[in-house]
């Protein structure tokens, strides 16, 4: 009696998730319009943010490891906080809770890799004073904003699976530019400054502001036909 009523307890829980998860899809390949069009007025601020904080780390001359990696740190943070407030301005206008599954799951996806970019900023941020000046540019100048933009890369492609097919090229094109750009010898001819806040500035700024114009002029026409 014992083993059947654990073998129930078991086969109805593996239904409730999968009745769950099941939903789930149905609801994300419904809403693919509407998540089309919620990302390109996300991807736009996100674009503008990235392209006038990297103006903005040239003009002041932020180009030592730490207040380079405080800087990028707060734009992380605006950035957030101001999709956050899109996402929620979008849920409020058509009438959904903000924490719904598709949501958990779309955040669910973008969290390992994003943490693993805030996990590593703060162990550069700890060791880099310890490092020859050399390597301190290395570090923090050359090898992690391309690492950063490598992580975010994979978080757009983790949550591509949630969201439109594009998503997941997005990702895709991030990761490979990033990498080759980490085999050139771009960084032993340029300036860390400059070097740097291009980096951040072309993948969180351009690519951003490039992808939400896309989406913005295309899905009408495509909702027409």
């Amino acid at each position: 009696m014992t083993s059947c009523a654990l073998w129930y307890k078991v086969s109805s829980v593996e239904t409730s998730w999968a009745t769950e998860h099941l939903q789930v899809i149905r609801t994300l390949m419904e809403r693919s319009a509407v998540y089309r069009r919620a990302l390109a007025p996300i991807m736009i601020y996100n674009g503008v943010v990235g392209l006038a904080a990297a103006a903005l780390g040239c003009l002041l001359k932020i180009q030592t490891p730490r207040p380079f990696i405080l800087f990028w740190g707060a734009v992380c943070v605006v950035a957030v906080l101001g999709s956050f407030l899109l996402v929620r301005l979008q849920a409020l206008k058509d009438s959904e809770p903000l924490w719904s599954p598709p949501t958990r799951r779309v955040t669910q996806a973008f969290l390992p890799p994003l943490a693993a970019g805030l996990i590593l900023g703060a162990v550069v941020f700890a060791k880099v004073v310890s490092a020859p000046p050399d390597l301190q540019n290395l570090m923090a100048m050359w090898w992690l904003p391309l690492v950063w933009v490598v992580l975010y890369g994979c978080a757009f492609h983790a949550a591509g699976f949630f969201l439109p097919r594009g998503m997941r090229i997005f990702g895709w094109a991030i990761i490979l530019a990033s990498c080759g750009l980490l085999a050139t010898d771009i960084p032993n001819q340029a300036r860390p400054l400059v070097y740097a806040h291009a980096v951040m500035g072309c993948f969180f700024g351009g690519v951003h502001f490039a992808a939400g114009i896309y989406l913005y002029f295309t899905e009408p026409r495509r909702n027409e036909t």
